[in-house]
């Protein structure tokens, strides 16, 4: 049973940035062990957005691991504290959602956790089971657990009290309420990314408080988005989504620069380390071009959610229309509108109606870039007049095209 416990600590550690703490995690894997049952692992979600990305599936992947070892993730859906907003380390808290956006949303999560997820080792809980039949007094008796110093803790919240930014009390409730799921699921595991630790921590002291065993917690690290430096986010433009269509996330993994390509092989595809070792030795002596390896990672990352035919299809398209400036086989079309054809139109126009700009200025600034062309021409005078025949395709930077129609 030890070399067991061992196994399954060492397995569980990896990739973790914290770990609070090793020891108790290893006494809790021996408890396990010898009563014959599955830890409890925590993981929370708001359903502030309906999609998950990248980011989202580096923690999906831990919890898969504490599945195939045979544990219990308790995944929560944040409905209730989905309706208070959580700064979770922004500058601004994020703002409350409908009740009819939480329940779309949440419906949403449940369908794309499970690509990753396994059903029968999951048990999904929303937390308004317990927070809504909570009275005023009981708040304040939870309240009374926590200090405002406990609170300003936290990174955050300490850099806007000390800018003089607001704080309101709802945001101070917020750790506190996240801290009581972890009692009312009796959770053994917590985890979440590294923005979330001081909320994990209230967890272990609330539960300390209320007499059971502190949870022990677990981060992983923040994936960065494909610019390749702020954390994946839909908000920042930056993501993948694990639903998009095949060929649309594999054109963003590879507009990722380089550098990233080992720590989406890392966290994303959750590969040995040997593993790793072997590929970004490959690119360094030369056996293996970074386009190459990048075309790898692209494959690996669209085969997980689509299959490797859809990968393989992804993979040829590409090459295709950016290696071999084909144009592609699919393309939505752009209509002119009655008399266009004899006396043109302006083409900053024709690319927001193609959709391949989302407003005029926009796609002049594409045009002076040099970055549009209509049936293989470059032009650059953003108020250039075309008329284009059907058939012609309009190219507009590296991914945009459309076709106009007969």
């Amino acid at each position: 049973m030890e070399a067991q416990v061992s196994a399954q600590l060492e397995a569980l550690a990896r990739r973790t940035v914290d770990l609070v703490s090793r020891e108790e995690l290893a006494q809790r894997l021996e408890v396990c062990a010898r009563e014959r049952r599955p830890l409890r692992v925590k993981y929370g979600a708001d359903p502030s957005a309906p999609d998950l990305h990248l980011g989202h599936v580096v923690g999906l992947n831990k919890l898969r691991e504490f599945q195939d070892l045979g544990h219990t993730v308790v995944f929560i859906i944040g409905d209730f504290t989905g309706r208070i907003g959580d700064p979770s380390g922004r500058s601004r808290t994020r703002p409350p959602l409908s009740a009819e956006q939480i329940a779309e949303n949440a419906r949403t999560y449940r369908a794309q956790v499970f690509r990753i997820l396994r059903e029968d080792r999951t048990e999904v809980r929303f937390n308004s089971e317990w927070l809504d039949p909570l009275r005023f007094d009981d708040v304040i008796r939870l309240a009374a657990r926590v200090t405002v110093a406990q609170m300003l803790q936290r990174d955050d919240f300490a850099a806007r009290h000390a800018a003089g930014r607001p704080i309101s009390l709802v945001e101070f409730l917020y750790p506190l309420v996240q801290a009581y799921d972890s009692v009312m699921v009796r959770a053994d595991v917590e985890l979440g990314g590294t923005d979330q630790l001081f909320n994990l921590l209230l967890g272990r002291e609330l539960q300390t408080a209320m007499g059971q065993p502190p949870q022990v917690v677990m981060t992983m690290p923040l994936l960065e988005g494909l610019d390749g430096r702020q954390k994946m986010s839909k908000s920042l433009g930056n993501y993948v989504g694990v639903t998009e269509p095949p060929g649309e996330m594999f054109g963003k993994i590879m507009s990722l620069p380089d550098e990233m390509m080992w720590r989406y092989w890392s966290l994303v595809m959750a590969i040995s380390g040997d593993e790793l070792e072997e590929r970004r030795r490959a690119v360094h002596e030369g056996r293996r071009s970074p386009r190459d390896a990048k075309d790898d990672l692209a494959r690996a990352i669209v085969a997980r959610f689509h299959g490797e035919a859809a990968a393989a299809a992804a993979s040829e398209e590409f090459a295709r229309v950016f290696s071999r400036r084909e144009v592609p086989s699919e393309m939505p079309e752009v209509a002119l509108e009655e008399g266009e054809r004899s006396t043109g139109v302006r083409l900053y126009v024709l690319l927001v109606r193609a959709g391949l700009a989302p407003t005029n200025s926009e796609a002049r600034r594409l045009i002076t870039q040099g970055a549009v062309e209509v049936g293989g021409e470059r032009i650059t005078d953003p108020t250039a007049v075309v008329r284009p025949a059907p058939g012609c395709v309009i190219r507009a930077g590296r991914r945009g095209f459309a076709r106009v129609g007969g």
